[in-house]
């Protein structure tokens, strides 16, 4: 539904975006991560036609955005950053003067306002001005906007950034709702949203894409990834001496009553300690297997030497 094939985008001297190419199919969450100033948002303006590409361009459903703009346009349902939606209408008029842009009328439109407002649960807010509401209640105004006409391709710019835990699981859920339908991207920072409802991730970095797979899979390139963390009531010497000299373990940080133990041997680590556990009279209060951190994978990627030209 989504192929992005060789973007760039040069502003003067700098190259905020170098060569991005991904595809995205039906039924696909991707999340797009990356620090501030990566190139996230210059390429989701560029895929939505907000922005022209230097060279590359990203086709939607087939049309391409640069030779069949309109066509492609009709495709995507678009929320930007920030939230944008005139403060003075009420979320009814709203909405029905985006269907009106969008070219639906009469009952159709009225039907498609009042869809979009029960899947976006605004019910309760239909007739009140935009300016009078939370962040959260106009996040979801301008979610409602982007599904309206049902669009094939949903893109997502910062979702759920500076919302409350309620209203993110809220946006999460209407996420998930339609992710067997649609090809959706959603551009963020915020690596718990990746975990929440992305079946698929792509890092990008000064402008360039430095890894692509399943939250799975890129946790799994954590240096974390197959640890173990033991926590006990009272820390002993004997304890970090026997954890040490297990041949699965590569080594052990202790932090208190804590001890991590990273692993030499993924496959036998966690047994390994468990028996050891059991040998040993050492009262444990935790005993956990690590799959590997998100966080930790992306500071990996991200935070390398070439920073000088990075624009968001």
């Amino acid at each position: 539904m989504l192929e992005i094939q060789e973007l760039h985008k040069h502003f003067g001297p700098i190259q905020a975006v170098r060569g991005v190419s991904f595809q995205v199919e039906k039924g696909e969450v991707l999340g797009f991560l990356g620090p501030n100033g990566a190139g996230k948002s210059t390429t989701m303006r560029m895929i939505t036609g907000f922005l022209p590409p230097t060279s590359g361009t990203a086709r939607l459903n087939g049309h391409d955005i640069t030779d069949d703009a309109v066509e492609a346009k009709r495709q995507i349902g678009y929320l930007p950053e920030n939230a944008p939606a005139y403060g003075d209408m009420t979320v009814t008029n709203f909405l029905r003067f985006i269907a009106e842009v969008r070219g639906f009328s009469g009952k159709d439109r009225d039907l498609r306002v009042d869809a979009a407002i029960e899947k976006a649960r605004l019910s309760s807010v239909r007739h009140q001005t935009i300016g009078t509401l939370s962040k959260g209640y106009r996040q979801r105004v301008c979610f409602s906007q982007a599904i309206l006409h049902d669009p094939p391709v949903l893109i997502m710019d910062e979702p759920t950034d500076g919302l409350d835990p309620n209203q993110k699981h809220l946006v999460r859920n209407m996420i998930r709702e339609m992710a067997s339908r649609k090809a959706i991207v959603i551009s963020t920072h915020i690596l718990e949203e990746v975990e929440a409802v992305c079946s698929r991730a792509i890092i990008i970095a000064n402008g360039r894409i430095v890894a692509n797979g399943s939250p799975a899979e890129l946790k799994a390139r954590s240096n974390l990834h197959g640890a173990v963390e033991l926590t006990v009531k009272q820390p002993e010497e004997a304890i970090y001496r026997e954890l040490s000299g297990l041949p699965s373990a590569a080594r052990v940080e202790q932090d208190g009553p804590q001890y991590t133990i990273y692993p030499r041997n993924p496959e036998r680590l966690f047994t390994d300690v468990t028996q050891l556990v059991r040998q040993h009279d050492w009262h444990p209060t935790g005993l956990k297997h690590i799959e590997g951190r998100l966080e930790d994978v992306f500071r990996e990627l991200t935070l390398g030497p070439d920073t000088s030209n990075r624009l968001n």
